[in-house]
């Protein structure tokens, strides 16, 4: 008896020894790949030829509500798209309850569905089914089971901690990938947000502007953008040509693709060329490494040449072979690269008096003019001044966290009667400047910039005396209380706590127009 017993000792120490090189052999698997599907897959290979199961499958959930195959040995290739609902069958069971099964002889168990064929009587005789819950942080993550030979003296609960072992080693490497899965998908949710933010950021139809001009610009956009024709954009500086060119690409079929911007006029005339086309390493000293130019970034992309007039000869050369041939070398190399970019470009300089001096290339010249744009100045649509003003009002009022409402009529005044020689732009810094230093609702004419209040733009001396800065003062209030009553003058009267006899009174000194108020909108400028 005592010889019998040792045996069944060495026997016992044997098999968790094997059993503890297996989950060694698993552990190594999982965690020598980060590809879900090539860890699952070894390990079912690994219980199969080390622990010999008839046949196994690895189950991942799906939402709580099925399982799906992601891993199976010893079954028909057509097995792989079963699938099962939680509470379906053995395999459900297991997921919807969290715990295992065991069926010593699976021809006396109903719940045995058979329904990936692993079990044929006549073929294979009696077998045992063991199934395990896959779980991690009291979730079911899947489901592992086996189909074994039927033996009535194997110790299934040995078998079922092993089993479970096994489960527990695979939970992390599910865990991680559906932790990956979901940040994947996150960083593609949020890539599409942004595509869909850029593209309404920078449609035409969301540039501000509703005068005749502009209307113009937007049906030339409208008609450019789709084609892959080169673009020139005409104007002053100031009037929004890069806001163009970025309605042009993210409304076209490159919109998916780079869009790189070069103001020609900023960079260095011994560095553009570099800038346009990169270099190799030790073309020149201080190239320590190889650089990647602007041209090649915007392979299949759009290129934006901003101030295109300020280029050199030289590199006018060199642009005219890229827009010919599509091709061209780093500094320093030999290979010739090829690239597909749309190329846009603008300028505020008068092409045609440059080529008369010989300072700008006819044919780089008429291989640019494809397509002209003119951005008409802001003088010359003067009707789009309100409009823009208020924009960037409610922009910087957010930006700056100032709840400001609307413009006072003789601030309204000033910005019509300025000129804007820097159009676009300097309108856009002239109302940031009186957000930030608006301490009400209201931009009034004394929050706009100095430049504005001349006395040609504001009608004012340069020098007042008090009395009439007073009664300056006192004008503008009436009217802004007269633009909120829209023209009534008992609750102008009101708003401004006097009498209608006395608001008349002023009306009369001041020389009000009182009918310019009425029906006006009290909500807008």
């Amino acid at each position: 008896m005592e010889h019998k017993s040792d045996r069944e000792k060495t026997k016992q120490t044997d098999s968790l020894v094997k059993k503890l090189s297996i989950l060694e052999k698993i552990n190594e698997a999982v965690s020598r790949t980060l590809n879900l599907q090539e860890s699952m897959d070894a390990t079912l290979r690994i219980l199969q030829q080390s622990y010999h199961i008839r046949s196994g499958a690895i189950f991942l959930a799906e939402n709580r509500r099925h399982l799906n195959v992601t891993a199976s040995v010893g079954y028909a290739p057509a097995t792989r798209k079963t699938t099962y609902a939680f509470g379906e069958g053995l395999t459900g069971r297991i997921a919807e309850t969290g715990k295992p099964i065991v069926v010593p002889q699976v021809s006396k168990e109903p719940l045995f569905l058979n329904r990936m064929s692993s079990w044929n009587r006549k073929r294979d005789g009696e077998q045992t089914f063991i199934g395990v819950p896959i779980s991690s942080d009291y979730a079911t993550l899947g489901v592992l089971i086996v189909n074994l030979k039927y033996n009535p003296k194997r110790h299934l609960s040995n078998t079922l901690k092993f089993l479970t072992l096994v489960g527990s080693a695979l939970a992390q490497p599910i865990r991680f990938n559906k932790l990956l899965k979901m940040e994947r998908e996150k960083i593609l949710n949020e890539r599409v947000l942004l595509d869909e933010r850029l593209k309404d950021k920078f449609s035409f139809q969301n540039i501000i502007g509703n005068s005749s001009e502009m209307r113009d610009v937007y049906e030339k956009v409208a008609q450019v953008a789709p084609a892959e024709t080169t673009v020139l954009l005409r104007g002053e500086s100031g009037t929004g040509k890069e806001l163009i060119a970025q309605a042009i690409h993210f409304n076209s079929p490159r919109k998916d693709k780079p869009f790189i911007k070069v103001n020609c006029a900023a960079i260095p005339e011994n560095l553009i060329e570099s800038e346009f086309f990169g270099f190799e390493k030790g073309a020149f000293t201080g190239a320590l490494t190889q650089k990647k130019g602007r041209f090649e970034l915007a392979d299949r992309g759009t290129i934006f040449l901003d101030e295109i007039g300020e280029l050199t000869p030289l590199t006018q050369v060199k642009l005219l072979r890229v827009l010919q041939e599509h091709e061209f070398e780093r500094i320093g190399g030999t290979e010739t690269l090829h690239v597909d970019v749309r190329i846009i470009a603008a300028t505020n300089a008068n092409l045609e008096k440059l080529m008369a001096e010989g300072k700008f290339r006819e044919d780089l010249y008429y291989r640019l003019n494809v397509f002209s744009i003119f951005l008409p100045p802001l003088r010359e649509r003067r009707t789009d001044i309100l409009l823009l003003a208020d924009h960037f009002m409610f922009k910087y009022g957010r930006k700056h966290g100032k709840a400001i409402k609307r413009i006072s009529t003789p601030a309204i005044d000033m910005l019509m009667r300025y000129h804007w020689p820097g159009n676009v732009r300097e309108l856009e810094n002239c109302i940031e400047r009186a957000v930030l230093v608006c301490e009400d609702q209201v931009i009034h004419s004394y929050h706009l910039p100095p430049t504005l209040q001349t006395a040609e733009s504001s009608n004012t001396l340069p020098k007042m005396s008090l009395e009439k800065a007073v009664s300056s003062y006192e004008k503008e209030l009436i009217q802004d209380a007269l633009k909120s009553a829209r023209g009534i003058k008992a609750k102008a009267a009101r708003l401004l706590d006097t009498t209608e006899r006395i608001l008349s009174y002023k009306i009369d000194k001041h020389h009000i127009d009182v009918s310019r108020f009425k029906n006006s909108n009290s909500a807008g400028t």
